[in-house]
């Protein structure tokens, strides 16, 4: 049965409330639910939050790559993956939610898959180094004193190149064969055209299993520097160092707490979603629901650069100092532009001045003697 392109205001009321029950869909129409209102504000948060989660990020890969020491620890080159990540989806899930929900552009197949393949790659890699930070952090509190033998920037590398090797696997296997080949009928998810639901339930299990080992591993954190903490102040038998030990849990605590609670409440409802559409048949106002819930992810991605990679002193000290560095060669420059013709630059004088210095040194020294 073909979908009406128009309908009245009582049957897109009722349209709106029941399942999709239509056995087929032409030109993908029965996944291009939103209303005019719904369009412009869910384009107005891609448009906003896609290019800053683009720019944040961009600015944290290119201070890492740009400094040596911080390229040789594990801890940044996992947050150089997470900003690589958010990077891809800034701009996979920016251009393929809009071209599909708001400008309505229909894709083959082939086509769908690979901008969709994309997308997922992209937030399966960034959540993915979500929990290689998270184990980072845990390795580097669990096991202080060995712990630049245990996380070697070799085995980081390693641990990197396997997690962007499966979810590149991963992301693509609709795209290699594991589709739904009724092409938009059930078992066709009705949130992904083309979407096996099987393959669906995989991967919603595989990023809940990730975001549930995340949690565990923050958990162990917060129990281990309490223990530690306690155990210092059981040493030092002192009455402030408790209340110490408490702003010290405290901090943790509400840092932890809204690292996990930005990242569940970003991820969760889209997740809810997807593991509904495996058991029920949505309706289209469940449909809109999670195209809003969608868009969380991506907010997300622009967040993780805030809690991640600007929080850490060192990275804001070797931003600033490659914002100087930026600032002098700029200065140089335009002090070379100023220069009139036929006068020296400021190298050259100060070449002048040295070839000077040195000759009044050997007189003097003829003198001398």
């Amino acid at each position: 049965m073909e979908v009406p392109t128009s309908l009245g205001p009582t049957e897109a009321k009722e349209n709106a409330s029941s399942p999709i029950v239509n056995s087929s869909c032409e030109n993908l129409e029965c996944y291009m639910v939103l209303m005019k209102a719904e369009r412009t504000a869910i384009g107005s948060i891609c448009f906003l939050a896609g290019p800053i989660t683009l720019l944040e990020n961009a600015l944290v890969l290119g201070v890492i790559a740009a400094t040596a020491t911080l390229r040789r620890r594990p801890s940044y080159l996992f947050i150089a993956s997470l900003a690589l990540a958010d990077i891809f989806a800034s701009c996979f899930f920016t251009t393929s939610f809009l071209d599909f929900h708001l400008f309505h552009h229909s894709d083959g197949p082939t086509a769908y898959l690979f901008k969709l393949g994309g997308v997922t790659m992209a937030f399966s890699s960034s959540v993915g180094s979500l929990l290689l930070t998270a184990l980072d952090r845990y390795l580097c509190i669990q096991k202080a004193p060995s712990y630049k033998t245990v996380l070697t920037r070799r085995r980081a590398l390693l641990s990197l190149l396997i997690l962007w090797s499966a979810t590149i696997f991963i992301s693509f296997l609709p795209l290699m064969g594991w589709r739904c080949h009724t092409e938009l009928t059930p078992p066709c998810s009705r949130l992904f055209p083309y979407i096996n639901q099987g393959y669906l339930a995989c991967w919603t299990s595989f990023i809940l299993v990730l975001l549930a080992l995340i949690l565990g591993a923050y958990v162990l954190i917060l129990w281990k520097a309490h223990r530690h903490e306690s155990s210092m102040t059981n040493l030092q038998g002192a009455a402030g160092t408790g209340q110490a030990r408490m702003r010290m849990d405290i901090r943790l605590a509400r840092t932890f707490g809204l690292i996990l609670l930005i990242l569940v409440g970003c991820w969760l409802p889209a997740l809810s979603f997807m593991l509904a559409d495996v058991s029920v048949i949505l309706t289209h106002t469940q449909q809109r629901a999670f195209a809003f819930c969608s868009t969380l992810c991506l907010v997300n991605s622009a967040v993780n650069p805030l809690l991640y990679a600007l929080r850490c002193r060192e990275l804001r000290v070797a931003l600033l100092q490659l914002l100087q560095k930026l600032c002098e060669v700029g200065k140089c420059k335009r002090a070379a532009e100023c220069v009139p013709p036929g006068l020296p630059s400021a190298e050259e004088s100060r070449n002048r001045t040295t070839r000077l210095n040195s000759i009044s040194e050997v007189v003097n020294n003829q003198k001398m003697s």
